[in-house]
């Protein structure tokens, strides 16, 4: 589990492909490593990766071909959202979020309005129903605060501090990005149609 709350950016240094999809090798940034250890997740712009190799500037993984087609992908170069898994006792300062990547939406507009930017991004339609009005989601492993939803697009504000802390500065217009719902919204579909 994480919480949404990126510790550092770091960068796709490579990603070879493997015959069950690829292994990437993330540069870590200011991630500390030294208490990572083969086996431990790491959420990389939202997926949670295992931990297979490390050194003290960066740590690889192993991709499924499942989780390369249904996220945005790893390419080289790309600079990326990093947190550690959460440890009991670590506070919970965005919301739960599994590292499991629901769909990959459409960066709509990425607009300065005041000192904040404004987030605006299409859901794929079966999304839709899960991103609620004042709802949390994960935008590249970023919990933030949903603001407005109208059909499948909806909008978040980005503070300049989440600006600065995440590499969601570089996102552009028609960019795709990693999408997580509420793991609340899940389960209360899976418990309204369960007992139909």
């Amino acid at each position: 589990m994480f919480t949404g709350v990126v510790a550092a950016v770091g960068t796709i240094a490579s990603a070879a492909p493997t015959a069950g999809g690829a292994r990437l090798r993330v540069a870590s940034g200011g991630l500390l490593l030294d208490d990572v250890a083969v086996g431990d997740s790491i959420a990389v712009n939202g997926v949670c990766l295992t931990v297979v190799a490390r050194d003290r500037a960066a740590f690889e993984a192993d991709v499924s071909r499942e989780t390369l087609d249904c996220t945005a992908g790893f390419p080289t170069g790309v600079r990326v959202n990093l947190e550690k898994a959460l440890r009991l006792s670590d506070r919970l300062g965005g919301h739960l979020v599994s590292g499991h990547v629901d769909g990959v939406g459409e960066v709509a507009r990425f607009e300065l309005v005041g000192d904040n930017r404004l987030l605006a991004v299409v859901a794929p339609a079966g999304l839709a129903k899960y991103i609620a009005r004042k709802g949390s989601i994960a935008v590249n492993g970023v919990s933030l605060t949903v603001n407005e939803v109208n059909g499948a697009e909806f909008s978040v504000n980005v503070i300049p501090h989440t600006l600065r802390a995440t590499g969601l500065q570089d996102l552009r217009a028609g960019d795709r990005v990693n999408l997580e719902v509420d793991l609340l919204a899940r389960y209360v579909e899976r418990l309204l149609t369960a007992s139909k």
